[in-house]
């Protein structure tokens, strides 16, 4: 597991994939470090197959240990590992497949973690989700109730 690349630990992304959303990881781990965020990267480191359960704990692990605001994770449909961090109340990982649904994920939902399907998204329209994701704030309001609720564990 590569840690983090940079110091700006404050700033920090936590990065995770399997084996098939690992070429995906690359090009966004490549993404966050060109828009200035530090990168803490929990791995894969390849292609040998994995498990993304454990990729997507380790994100989750990394948010409510306080490592990270913010989480990418990538398995090959993008289904199951946001399944896997949904577990954890700390989380609000959404499942995206374009600008809009990244958008209203922070909109509305306060999402702290953007999945993807490595096999299911170009890389061009995740980079721009991922941007989307990262600029756009929560707008509060009515939504808070719903995101609080969705934080605590039943």
């Amino acid at each position: 597991m590569n840690g983090v690349t940079n110091d700006k630990t404050k700033e920090a992304v936590v990065i995770a994939s399997d084996h098939a959303g690992f070429p995906l990881k690359l090009v966004l781990k490549e993404e966050l470090e060109a828009l200035g965020h530090g990168v803490l990267d929990l791995g894969t480191d390849g292609d040998q197959s994995v498990d993304y359960p454990d990729f997507g704990y380790a994100v989750a692990h990394a948010l409510r240990g306080g490592r990270a605001r913010r989480g990418v994770l990538i398995c090959g449909s993008g289904i199951g590992i946001s399944i896997a961090a949904n577990r954890f109340p700390e989380v609000r990982a959404a499942l995206v497949h374009d600008a809009l649904g990244a958008r209203m994920a922070r909109l509305h939902n306060d999402s702290n973690v953007i999945c993807f399907g490595g096999r299911m998204i170009g890389a061009d329209v995740a980079r721009d989700c991922l941007r989307v994701f990262l600029e756009t704030s929560f707008e509060g309001g009515r939504h808070v109730k719903r995101v609080d609720k969705l934080s605590r564990p039943l």
